[in-house]
């Protein structure tokens, strides 16, 4: 597809084909991936989810294969692009797009935002165009997906200061969800879930997010001003490893080859 044609519509949907059978009976379940961002301080040339994995698989790709594997080979998913956006749509062209003109000035909530807005009823799982991921991650939060219940999954084991952190309120659900969060029991891994009766107001708080605002931003105005609960599900005993660095590469390598888990990741910036 031609970036002009990307533009002037809200996305397309081809049948995927070619993925892992299922392990059980799919889900309809809405996938919204975020890989819009430039990447910048992995260095590499190319969209950061189509960086290449020890395994051969990008990124983005080893993604897909998981959600298929766990929620169906015809799952859902709708991935919002930016940088240098016809790389991505030419490896994985079977999916819909949604694209962020603004990407370079703009942060994961207006992407967040455009994912959201091209979805039909009903709740959406959204993942950072970044994570890898073990396919029992999925599988653990089926129960949830299942409920309709929004969620953030979080790993309790580890708290970086680069990280997105979270506290809780008095009945166990997030209260705050952000880099600079005090008190932070843990690290949110980027695979968050809302739920169909929430998604009207989520859409509502990423609006008002200001341009370099992450999404999570939009959730914790949601929970404050709106009453939103997102329920966190730990997922500690498994590997989710968001990759910023160059560290969290090799560590996501380390996943793929069954090393033991690393989690020092050094501070940085874009």
């Amino acid at each position: 597809m031609r970036i002009a044609d990307l533009v002037s519509t809200t996305g397309l949907q081809t049948r995927t084909a070619g993925r892992k059978a299922a392990r059980r009976q799919p889900l309809p379940v809405q996938v919204v991936v975020l890989a819009a961002g430039m990447g910048t301080r992995l260095g590499r040339p190319l969209p950061k989810p189509l960086t290449p994995l020890l395994d051969g698989r990008s990124i983005l790709h080893r993604q897909l294969d998981t959600l298929a594997e766990v929620l169906g080979p015809d799952v859902d998913v709708t991935a919002v692009v930016g940088f240098q956006c016809e790389l991505l749509m030419q490896a994985a062209p079977d999916l819909r797009f949604a694209y962020n003109p603004h990407f370079a000035r703009t942060n994961t909530s207006k992407s967040l935002l455009r994912g959201l807005r091209t979805t039909r009823a009903g709740g959406v799982l959204w993942l950072n165009g970044d994570v890898v991921f073990d396919a029992a991650v999925l599988e653990s939060v089926l129960p949830a997906l299942a409920a309709d219940e929004s969620f953030v999954c979080v790993d309790t084991s580890t708290v970086a200061d680069e990280e997105v952190k979270y506290t809780l309120d008095a009945d166990g659900y997030v209260a705050g969800l952000s880099k600079t969060v005090t008190g932070g029991l843990g690290e949110a891994v980027g695979i968050n879930y809302v739920s169909s009766e929430d998604k009207a107001v989520l859409v509502e708080h990423l609006e008002a997010c200001g341009d370099q605002d992450y999404f999570e931003r939009g959730m914790e105005t949601a929970i404050a001003d709106a009453g939103l609960r997102f329920r966190p599900l730990d997922i500690s005993r498994w590997t989710a490893v968001e990759v910023d660095f160059e560290a969290d590469l090799d560590r996501a390598n380390a996943l793929l080859a069954g090393a033991p888990r690393l989690h020092t990741v050094p501070n940085g910036t874009d």
